[in-house]
């Protein structure tokens, strides 16, 4: 399949071009501010599907609105009908609206002529056109101090500069990039279109936050490197923001550093806390050193040596009964200590022992539930 993108070098362009450059069966052709709205009939010389998503927001001219959204439109659309009368191909295009397409600004008239423009070819020539009218889009490589707050806001706290907040409570509707590109792939593969009661294509999942919000979790993102107390980055607009903001940091922020507790024994490091899924750590045992001996009530770890050789001894706190194993770093093996029973590690090798361990909760010195009862 070969696809043009106009704006192919703007922030959706980017994002999509990679996600394509995955494909191999996909030929990508590219429209850029280089290139002038007369080559249009050749690019689109044997292609199959158009994401349209060149356009001006912040002109320095208003009357390049019109230019850079509607007769840039305009031409694509008699474009793509040429190609339509002289062969009969319906070519499909994705179009990057806007949601202020709505609004009587010079902008959002802009892009309401483009829409027009690509409603009215789709009617002459049956073309496919799925326009979409996009919230604020976020996601790596948006430009910073531009027209994005989820952009400035990650590139200025990620280097320690000031953001500014007019007004918190101002709700702001989001969409993520790789959401957006995989509808338009989606789309590009042959699903249907999801519309909205207005006919205008849409992306899920959509997000409301407000700015104050935004603001808030980026700079939390930033605070966790001194916390260790990492937030809830899996699932979400969470996820996607801390994706985002991790694509800001700069080259020299991409290492920092983490407590180090070391003595006679070895040392032990804790590398991320949870809010609710306990801590994970590492520690070092000299040879025949032993850690532990002790006892939890509720507390649970799981250990996994990954050099060098231990031996765990258990005792069960009320019958007194024994057990004891041996684990290596040849050998991936959890162990994992039991309530009720109290524990420690050995290091019986000729080596320095590394073990990384979790918890199931983060260590709270005010109610630790670790009892001393050496073996």
């Amino acid at each position: 399949m070969k696809v043009l993108i106009t704006g192919a070098n703007g922030f959706v362009g980017k994002n999509l071009q990679l996600h394509l450059a995955e494909r191999k069966d996909v030929q990508v052709v590219c429209f850029t501010r280089n290139d002038d709205a007369t080559q249009l009939p050749a690019l689109l010389g044997g292609v199959d599907f158009v994401f349209h998503l060149a356009g001006v927001n912040r002109p320095q001219d208003p009357r390049e609105f019109v230019s850079g959204n509607v007769d840039l439109t305009q031409a694509m659309c008699q474009a793509v009908g040429a190609v339509a009368e002289a062969t009969g191909k319906s070519v499909p295009i994705v179009y990057t609206s806007s949601a202020q397409a709505g609004r009587d600004n010079p902008y959002g008239q802009s892009k309401r002529g483009a829409e027009d423009a690509l409603q009215a070819a789709a009617h002459s020539h049956q073309l496919p056109v799925h326009i979409f009218r996009l919230p604020n889009v976020f996601g790596k490589w948006c430009k910073p101090n531009y027209n994005s707050a989820v952009a400035t806001f990650c590139h200025n706290i990620a280097r320690g500069l000031p953001i500014q907040v007019n007004d918190p409570a101002a709700p702001v509707k989001l969409v993520y990039v790789d959401d957006v590109v995989e509808r338009f792939v989606q789309l590009m593969d042959g699903a249907n279109a999801a519309v909205d009661a207005d006919g205008f294509a849409t992306v899920e999942p959509q997000y409301t936050t407000t700015v104050g919000e935004l603001a808030r979790q980026i700079q939390a993102f930033k605070d966790s490197r001194d916390t260790l107390m990492t937030e809830r980055v899996g699932t979400g607009l969470v996820r996607a923001l801390y994706a985002t903001y991790v694509s800001y940091l700069p080259v020299e922020s991409f290492t920092y550093t983490v407590p180090q507790h070391g003595d006679p024994r070895g040392v032990f490091v804790e590398m991320l806390k949870t809010p609710d899924a306990g801590q994970f750590s590492y520690f070092t045992a000299h040879p025949g050193i032993t850690r532990g001996g002790h006892y939890h009530h509720s507390k649970t770890e799981k250990f996994l040596v990954i050099k060098g050789q231990g031996r765990f001894k258990f005792r069960h706190m009320q019958t007194g009964q024994e057990h004891a194993l041996v684990t290596c770093g040849d050998k991936p093996e959890i162990v994992e200590t039991v309530p009720g029973w109290t524990h420690d590690i050995t290091n019986i090798g000729t080596d320095e022992m590394i073990v990384m361990l979790w918890a199931n909760e983060v260590f709270d010195r005010a109610r630790p539930d670790t009892f001393t009862c050496p073996l």
